[in-house]
């Protein structure tokens, strides 16, 4: 956690400051640990996004910021808010890998799935989970599996990895008529050498809870499985819940619970980063069900 996440300001935007009293509501509700998320090094953001990118990004804040694309607004805290966001990441993992914690949750904005190594879009300037896992395997983890449960498809993670065969890349997210950005249907496998290392699971607007947890058990689980990671990152957005101003799948808060739960029992440990949300309450209630589930000893569940 750090206050410039409530600093990066994009003016009236869904991804509002608002979105980081909810989240630390919800770490509080659930009896959590909040810790100071550090900045990122050039180390870290370097294996990710070119350093022309960075230097771009961080000249325009520090110029006090502007509109990056009709979605995408950044003031003069925005870049540091992102290097922190990138940062906490990095530490969960290091906190899991470390056995200092089993799971570990990053609430840091603006979020960052929509991020292309070169391309700042969807509220997104940076890609901190894509940050995450390319620590993961510097420090030596052979497979590291990525699930996005956000409403919208992750379209920047899943071209970092597009080439990696070691970087699983599993999205839920609704699909079609113009929904944002329009990528991430099921033709879309992974390039050469790397085919089936993304695994796109579409779902039509007004998909049902069962039918996105039919999805989630028959397919996303069995890839996250087979593909025998050594960490499990999540793309946690919460605006697949019902409540969601921006999406229209009928999620609701046990949803995240379950899949929470899953994920727990296949063994590796998970570090979830905050993505999308944007009905506050949603979210505090989403987020304080799945950390309360993420705590030693809890027990989430499992399916019907």
């Amino acid at each position: 956690m750090h206050p410039l996440f409530r600093a990066h300001d994009p003016g009236p935007h869904p991804e509002q400051p608002a979105r980081y009293d909810s989240v630390m509501a919800a770490v509080e509700q659930a009896g959590g640990q909040a810790v100071e998320a550090p900045p990122a090094d050039a180390e870290h953001m370097l294996r990710v996004h070119p350093l022309s990118h960075l230097a771009w990004l961080e000249e325009v804040c520090e110029a006090g910021g502007a509109m990056l694309d009709p979605d995408t607004a950044v003031n003069p805290f925005s870049y540091d808010a992102a290097l922190r966001a990138c940062g906490g990441a990095v530490a969960g993992v290091d906190a899991v890998l470390d056995g200092e914690a089993g799971a570990a949750f990053v609430g840091g904005r603006p979020p960052g799935h929509h991020a292309e190594a070169a391309r700042a879009m969807g509220f997104c300037i940076v890609n901190q989970v894509a940050v995450a896992a390319a620590h993961a395997r510097a420090r030596g983890v052979e497979r590291v599996a990525v699930l996005d449960w956000d409403v919208h498809h992750g379209n920047g993670t899943q071209a970092i990895f597009w080439d990696d065969p070691d970087v699983l890349y599993v999205s839920l997210h609704q699909f079609g008529w113009g929904f944002f950005p329009g990528t991430g249907s099921p033709a879309e496998r992974g390039g050469p050498g790397a085919e089936g290392a993304t695994l796109n699971l579409p779902l039509a607007v007004g998909a049902s809870r069962g039918e996105f947890m039919t999805a989630f058990w028959e397919q996303a689980l069995p890839a996250v499985r087979d593909h025998r990671p050594g960490l499990i990152l999540v793309s946690a957005g919460y605006d697949a819940h019902h409540a969601d101003p921006l999406g229209s799948l009928r999620l609701d808060e046990s949803a995240f619970v379950e899949m929470t739960g899953a994920l727990a029992e296949l063994g590796p440990p998970q570090v979830h980063v905050l993505e999308g949300g944007y009905d506050l309450e949603a979210l505090r209630t989403s987020l304080t069900a799945v950390l309360s589930a993420l705590q030693p000893g809890s027990d989430p569940g499992s399916p019907p």
